[in-house]
């Protein structure tokens, strides 16, 4: 899936992130990839890896990828 514009002025992509195993994880990525300016939400599961990211407008993915590792785990690249 590629970004795409779910409501007028917003963006959602999905990355997958790899090492996340649980709840606690979940909400570490969550928490890092939100403080990404204009993020207005973050869907992270570790069953699957993948992470759901609803902003603005489309992001950095080097800013992603950032906050991805400050949370302790790998940014994969986009699903």
């Amino acid at each position: 899936m590629t970004a795409q514009t779910d409501t007028p002025g917003s963006v959602t992509a999905v990355y997958k992130v790899s090492g996340m195993s649980c709840g606690h994880c979940e909400g570490s990525v969550s928490g890092e990839i939100s403080e990404i300016a204009g993020v207005s939400s973050v869907k992270a599961v570790a069953s699957t890896g993948e992470v759901t990211v609803v902003s603005a407008e489309p992001l950095d993915e080097e800013a992603v990828r950032a906050a991805v590792d400050e949370a302790g785990f790998e940014l994969v690249g986009k699903v």
